[in-house]
């Protein structure tokens, strides 16, 4: 690797992994970027163009749910838990406030070595989130490669500032707060670029509390939904109702004639909804 200093230019030898090594083979690379990492060490990030596919037009789609239980839930029963991060990030959180304590009392040494240990977890909560949003980014838009589908997921911005707003305790605000779930949407709008897979985020209002069959308002109890209207009445998981109600919304959006939800109502002879938001 040729790299221009102040001085001259200099040739350095670039240590790579297989990984990298696969990505750059048969490719021209247009720019590159040298950075010194945090930790003193220095790497090279390479920028490389590629021709993305067109997004291919189809009407199948996968409805994703998003949540915190559940960290995504997808209309063909696909769903990840959210229980393993939650509970790593719980245990960081309690060794992290041991540490603050420990790095501010005590000895000298004792001290400097919880800011030693403070500085080497720093972000390794972080790495595993973006690690577990990778895998279900991946699983998503290789299921709708597979379906020919797209992606409808919900449009979540700010929702923290709507949850904060109500009383909670410190636990419940700080798991609120570390919910990644633009990170996941992120993952897969990119990912779905790549792959000519379409993904459209929708109005998540009323998502969760309408029924996928009937679209009127129901009951929803933890995990449970319970349809209101009695000539409907069905019963079942309620992220899983909530992901195929965002699958008929993004199928709704993504043609161009307009809704077809009322026109689906009216059909099966049930009257229509009056608060639900469809768009």
């Amino acid at each position: 690797m040729s790299i221009s200093t102040t001085l001259k230019r200099l040739k350095v030898s670039l240590r790579a992994s297989n990984y990298p090594k696969g990505k750059l083979t048969g490719h021209n690379p247009t720019s590159a970027q040298v950075c010194l990492h945090k930790y003193g060490c220095w790497y090279v990030h390479i920028q490389l163009k590629s021709e993305t596919p067109k997004p291919q037009k189809t009407t199948n789609v996968i409805g994703v749910d998003f949540g915190r239980r559940d960290l995504a839930v997808t209309s063909t029963g696909k769903s990840w838990s959210g229980k393993e991060i939650q509970k790593t990030r719980d245990k960081y959180s309690r060794v992290r406030a041991s540490l603050q304590k420990k790095a501010s009392q005590g000895t000298r040494s004792s001290r400097r070595r919880a800011r030693q240990i403070l500085k080497r977890l720093g972000g390794r909560a972080g790495r595993y989130q973006a690690w577990l949003n990778h895998n279900i980014s991946t699983a998503i838009i290789n299921d709708a490669k597979q379906t020919q589908s797209f992606v409808s997921i919900e449009d979540l911005t700010g929702i923290r500032e709507q949850t904060n707003s109500k009383p909670r305790n410190k636990t419940e605000r700080r798991r609120s707060n570390s919910w990644a779930f633009y990170q996941l949407r992120t993952f897969l709008e990119y990912k779905g670029i790549k792959e000519g897979i379409e993904v459209v985020a929708v109005n998540p209002a009323y998502t969760s509390q309408s029924c996928h069959c009937c679209l009127h308002i129901g009951v929803r109890t933890e995990k449970k939904f319970k349809c209101s209207n009695k000539v409907c009445g069905w019963i079942g998981d309620a992220d899983e109702n909530g992901s195929k109600m965002i699958a008929l919304l993004g199928a709704s959006v993504s043609r161009p004639r307009g809704s077809e939800l009322l026109s689906c109502a009216i059909a099966q002879g049930l009257p229509k909804a009056p608060t639900i938001a469809l768009a």
